[in-house]
């Protein structure tokens, strides 16, 4: 009973990096079965952050609009770490939108932080996909190709559009679970989610 008491105090001191967690979960689990994050776990996600950010500044010791502006700022840094991706046509718009989401909750440092995360995820999956498909010398190849398309076309919009044309032939990383792997792995390591942190 004890440990439950102890769960339900973390939970309720630390409901922010708890809801955060949920959603991202779920958005996780529904890429890896769809290869998409719906619009309906993004925006409110997005907007629910915004209005936490405003009615909850005093606990946070920040103004309501200086808590509207670090929420304004971390849904900024999260849609910029992940636009150039997704502008060569590397990674779906929802992948972008729930990386903003935490930004909208856990502002601009800590999304950073789990950008970094999620990142290092992200490599470590698509390795693990490619040596388990045994298509090493394919994947190989297409990295390079590609690498030496984002250096060599400066057009976004023509790298988008060679990404579409390719997208039938690649292995497709639902990137909503390392975002969520890394961020709650970042929160864990923190202590984020048992202690008040944020």
């Amino acid at each position: 009973m004890d440990s439950l008491t102890a769960i339900g105090e973390a939970v309720a001191c630390n409901w922010p990096v708890w809801t955060v967690t949920v959603l991202l979960i779920l958005a996780a689990v529904i890429d890896g079965f769809e290869l998409k994050v719906p619009n309906w776990i993004t925006f409110p996600m997005i907007i629910a952050g915004w209005v936490y950010s405003v009615a909850f500044a005093e606990t946070l010791e920040l103004t309501w609009y200086q808590g509207l502006g670090y929420s304004l700022l971390g849904t900024a840094v999260g849609l910029a770490l992940l636009l150039p991706a997704y502008a060569i046509g590397g990674m779906g718009a929802g992948d972008v939108k729930l990386l903003a989401g935490v930004g909208a909750w856990m502002h601009s440092t800590h999304t950073a932080y789990a950008f970094a995360a999620s990142a290092v995820i992200g490599a470590v999956m698509a390795i693990v996909m490619v040596l388990l498909r045994r298509g090493w010398g394919k994947h190989y190849g297409q990295f390079w190709m590609i690498f030496q398309e984002i250096l060599t076309v400066k057009n976004p919009e023509k790298l988008a559009e060679i990404a579409a044309e390719r997208k039938p032939t690649m292995m497709l990383l639902p990137y909503g679970i390392p975002i969520a792997i890394g961020t709650i792995g970042y929160f864990v390591y923190n202590d984020m989610l048992t202690t008040i942190s944020i």
